[in-house]
């Protein structure tokens, strides 16, 4: 590799920034877009995570001529269609609630869709999709899933958004009983991550 690579993670979340400098480290300086205060917000209008990820990426990439890393991610129930998908964290409709008030919203109107749904179609996974693009165009994109079900109430008191409901049947706990590392080694962001990490090590070493 030539030099030092500066990417941008197109989030204000500190753990986020976190998380990847952890799992992808290497010789590259992470930086964030609170470094960023000029920049103009990406809307993430897209109708698939795959959009949203690639907005995000090429716009932040294009203002600020950085390298840019962008995701989105969100949970979809088969017995609902897919959704909430790509509007899981505004599922319940409320937009200026506190964070936890807005995710106790969102479970609730879940498990209410879920009401008379028989266990064997209670199917339901956690997707998370990944792009890295330059201000030119995309270099690299992945995907990461956990695969779960829709507990019929919300058990847990660790993670956020919807892991209180998402059941792992293979650890026999939901995501919200999980430790962080627990977590980590199965989620779908750790998953997509895991995915980038050989890609993004090669295209270093091209440059």
């Amino acid at each position: 590799m030539k030099g030092h690579q500066r990417i941008l993670v197109a989030s204000g979340n500190p753990g986020k920034l976190a998380e990847l400098r952890a799992m992808l480290g290497g010789e590259i300086e992470w930086v964030g877009l609170a470094e960023f205060p000029d920049v103009v917000g990406v809307k993430e209008d897209g109708q698939t995570f795959a959009e949203n990820a690639r907005k995000k990426a090429t716009g932040y990439a294009r203002q600020t001529n950085l390298w840019t890393i962008a995701d989105d991610s969100g949970l979809v129930v088969d017995a609902l269609g897919g959704k909430p998908g790509v509007k899981s964290a505004r599922f319940s409709g409320e937009k200026d609630e506190d964070r936890g008030l807005l995710d106790h919203k969102n479970m609730a109107k879940v498990l209410g869709l879920m009401e008379a749904v028989p266990a064997e179609k209670r199917t339901c996974r956690f997707v998370c999709r990944l792009c890295l693009a330059s201000p030119e165009k995309i270099l690299i994109e992945t995907e990461g899933t956990l695969e779960g079900i829709i507990a019929e109430k919300a058990i847990g008191e660790n993670g956020f958004g919807y892991d209180p409901i998402f059941f792992v049947p293979s650890l026999n706990k939901t995501v919200a009983q999980l430790s962080r590392e627990g977590k980590n080694a199965i989620s779908h962001r750790g998953n997509a991550i895991r995915r980038l990490k050989p890609l993004l090590d090669e295209l270093l070493r091209a440059r």
